[in-house]
């Protein structure tokens, strides 16, 4: 019996000689302010649809603050899975799918972004769990720095030595957070692989560009901060304007050739 030839890649050698990560492109410091610009030039050339994704993640987050007030701290946690762990990551593709069809000079189309996140809907529930764990930790460190730290009295210092740690803590896993997902999602929705290499490849690219994406950082929490200030209604426009600008860092900063592509784009323009 023959045997049959062992399956090949995007680059025609066999697939088990793939690598573990993707390798990852130098960033420059001022690149987050250019992917903020093309974020904007696709909200710009899709304004319906991506208004739908922002007034979508609006709703969202009003159902969280609503139930931090009903439930207190527990509602906040519930809320935080059940809405942004499962549905942030899939309105995020959606986004990405939308990216895609610009890209690819198509009209954008609500219906095609929903088959385009079809292809990889596996790997982004394998996403969500991780992020389900990472939260659930999160809540429990929160609830240890309250007992370590009570404030019943609410002095200057106290208050001080509470913040601080828990400002600390939640820097800590946000930065979590951030690694293992500013390129991940992205990754899987351009290529063939599985979550696991993309938070790998995510995390080697924010590691090997630590000024370049703490800048990018930044910029995400400053959008958020303004989101805030203005009653969530700023994230109707900043929320898909970020989820595009993070398709675009991905474009330009992860060289993932080593993986077949799931749909045919051109190359990825710096400008």
């Amino acid at each position: 019996m023959d045997e049959k030839p062992p399956r090949t890649k995007a680059n025609g050698l066999p697939e088990d000689t793939r690598p573990f990560v993707a390798s990852c492109r130098p960033i420059e410091v001022t690149a987050p302010l250019r992917w903020l610009r093309k974020g904007w030039r696709d909200f710009t050339a899709a304004p319906r649809v991506s208004l739908i994704y922002g007034l979508v993640m609006l709703l969202l987050s009003y159902l969280i603050t609503g139930a931090a007030f009903a439930f207190g701290n527990m509602g906040l946690y519930l809320a935080l899975i059940s809405g942004f762990v499962f549905l942030g990551p899939i309105l995020a593709l959606n986004l990405y799918g939308i990216s895609i069809q610009l890209q690819q000079g198509k009209a954008p189309s609500l219906r095609e972004s929903f088959r385009q996140v079809k292809t990889c809907i596996g790997d982004a529930l394998t996403f969500t769990v991780i992020m389900i764990v990472v939260f659930l930790v999160w809540a429990r460190a929160a609830n240890l720095i309250y007992i370590f730290y009570p404030v019943n009295e609410w002095r200057m210092e106290d208050a001080l030595l509470f913040f601080g740690v828990g400002s600390s803590v939640g820097a800590m896993f946000s930065a979590i957070v951030f690694t293992a997902s500013a390129f991940s999602l992205p990754m899987i929705m351009d290529r063939e692989t599985d979550m696991v290499t993309g938070v790998i490849t995510s995390a080697n690219a924010v590691l090997r560009n630590k000024l370049s994406l703490f800048v990018w950082a930044g910029l995400i929490g400053a959008c958020l901060l303004i989101g805030l200030l203005t009653a969530y209604l700023a994230l109707v426009v900043l929320l898909p304007v970020l989820g595009y600008a993070t398709w675009h860092a991905y474009r330009e900063s992860i060289d993932a050739a080593e993986w077949d592509p799931r749909f045919e784009l051109p190359p990825e323009e710096e400008n």
